[in-house]
């Protein structure tokens, strides 16, 4: 959907993917192991938040009613732990190894992420909830009437890096990241070509651009965000 190409990065026990985008890293493909799909897993992407401590964020995260599900040093990556907000959405905190910027993520290039967004039961307590774990910032609120209220935040600079909103009508509280393209329309049909599902969308956004929601073959919700050329 993203012109990405795939490496190998498997360690022992593990198959493990990176996707690249002009060979820049830009996400992990990994499959869901017996124990994790008998706890009820199902195909999902999870976000991954940098920060100063694994262990002492997955702490603040358990005191506060969330919970963790796997911890792991990967050699040449960094420390890594999966947890759940109390609401019940995945991701992953991590303390990568090196130095510099992630390029991850970065809005309008392509292939990259542009935007991450999460679901929850309750949008105001989840706010307060990663507010306080995370150190996020309130970048701004926008009133979207019976639906409530997303709220943009942004992570120790003035550039908003995704936004939260009260989504009673998901399957489940969770995460949904957003891929730049180049344009909305050919990738919808990238989608739809490949076996995906359409689920929302194209829609403006206030930036001007488009995005679309869509669920790959196995299931995983995911976003697509771009221009629309025709």
């Amino acid at each position: 959907m993203a012109g990405w190409t795939v490496q190998t990065a498997a360690q022992p026990g593990m198959d493990y993917r990176m996707w690249q985008s002009a060979g820049e890293g830009v996400g992990g493909l990994l499959a869901i192991d017996a124990d994790a799909k008998a706890g009820g897993m199902q195909p999902a992407w999870l976000p991954y938040v940098d920060v100063a401590d694994v262990d002492e964020s997955v702490a603040a995260i358990k005191a506060a009613g969330g919970a963790s599900h796997m911890a792991a040093d990967i050699p040449g990556v960094g420390r890594i732990a999966m947890v759940t907000d109390p609401q019940g959405a995945a991701f992953y905190v991590m303390k990568p190894i090196g130095e510099g910027q992630s390029t991850v993520f970065a809005p309008g290039r392509l292939g990259h992420r542009g935007w991450n967004e999460l679901h929850a039961k309750d949008g105001s307590s989840a706010w307060d909830f990663y507010r306080a774990r995370l150190g996020w910032d309130e970048a701004g609120t926008f009133d979207m009437g019976p639906m409530g209220t997303y709220r943009t935040f942004s992570a120790g600079g003035a550039e908003a890096i995704g936004g939260m909103m009260p989504s009673p009508g998901f399957d489940r509280p969770m995460w949904l990241s957003y891929v730049n393209v180049d344009d909305i329309d050919a990738a919808k049909s990238r989608v739809e070509s490949a076996g995906g599902e359409v689920t929302t969308g194209p829609h403006e956004v206030p930036t001007g651009e488009w995005m679309i929601q869509a669920r790959d073959p196995q299931g995983a919700l995911f976003g697509l965000l771009g221009p629309k050329k025709a």
